[in-house]
């Protein structure tokens, strides 16, 4: 492990991600200098961070070999750029997803860095060349895009611009390895990434049949979360083919190849998700839990729970 004391990462912008990559950057012993160009925003960030740091600790879920006031103590707050900036190898990037906003972001710190500094995004929908097109060394630019909630759920997008260098690419899932997350290499530039893509998959399939009348909005989640999604959480799609026929996956191709062509094909158009159908699937999903801050808030802090405990046990896996 190469050490990472003494090494500077900054995080620009203060939110929900913004404090979570911070987390996750200090939990492997990194300086983390926050900037928010809104005053005060950092220092909050700051202060909100201690206060999950104290409760991870206390619940034993902290991530990392150091105590919480450690990893307090390498984090910073700033409201001047320039500032936030000094000493930074990398640079990690978590405004809100508005192009413009990040274009004018990636200008700004590429004036105040040397040109070896990695500059990543943690967009979700644009693309590379998109949010870096007003840099003017994209060779060393990446998306890492994490998945929410970034802490316990450890995967990470690394997506190139068509000219990051690939030495960029793997300095960046060294990083991303060594801090405990857990990253994957896209080869090129795509929309909606790899994990968007393989969601909406299953969105839409989803939104199918609940909207023919097949199934119910709380039967198709059970689809997922007591069938599918037990063996996702530990093996994908391809590696469940390979299992799932005696001799592997030429075996499970040459046996189900024709009956998983038929049921594709018969797959509908993309749904609007508007309209009379969206109306209906909304009011079931409310019924389930109601569209209000109180039972969101409970449900998704029981998600966030569940996942802290899954992602133990995946720790322990054989």
């Amino acid at each position: 492990k190469m050490s990472s004391s003494g090494k500077t990462i900054t995080v620009i912008g203060s939110g929900l991600i913004g404090r979570s990559w911070a987390m996750v950057f200090a939990s492997g012993g990194y300086r983390v200098r926050i900037y928010d160009n809104q005053p005060g925003l950092a220092a909050k960030a700051v202060t909100e961070i201690r206060k999950q740091l104290g409760e991870l600790e206390e619940a034993s879920t902290l991530r990392g070999e150091l105590s919480s006031s450690d990893q307090l103590a390498l984090l910073s707050s700033h409201d001047d750029l320039k500032q936030a900036l000094e000493g930074a190898f990398f640079v990690q990037e978590s405004v809100f997803e508005d192009l413009a906003a990040k274009q004018s972001v990636f200008q700004a710190v590429e004036c105040l860095v040397g040109s070896e500094v990695i500059l990543s995004s943690s967009t979700s929908c644009l693309l590379p060349s998109n949010v870096f097109s007003a840099v003017q060394m994209p060779n060393r630019c990446i998306v890492s895009h994490p998945v929410n909630p970034p802490y316990y759920v450890k995967l990470v997008e690394l997506v190139p611009h068509p000219a990051t260098l690939g030495a960029v690419m793997d300095a960046t899932h060294t990083l991303m390895t060594q801090v405990g997350q857990c990253p994957v290499r896209l080869n090129k530039e795509i929309d909606g990434f790899a994990l968007n893509r393989v969601q909406y998959a299953i969105i839409a399939e989803s939104w199918r049949l609940v909207e023919e009348g097949v199934i119910s909005v709380r039967d198709i989640d059970l689809v997922m979360s007591e069938g599918l999604g037990m063996r996702y959480a530990f093996i994908g799609p391809m590696e469940t083919m390979h299992l799932n026929a005696p001799d592997g996956l030429e075996d499970y191709l040459r046996r189900y190849r024709t009956g998983m062509r038929r049921v594709l094909s018969s797959a509908g158009p993309v749904p609007q998700f508007s309209g009379e159908a969206a109306e209906r699937i909304t009011k079931e999903m409310s019924e389930l839990i109601p569209s209000q801050p109180e039972p969101l808030s409970a449900r998704r802090e029981r998600r966030d729970q569940l996942l802290m405990g899954l992602a133990r046990l995946k720790k322990e896996k054989p």
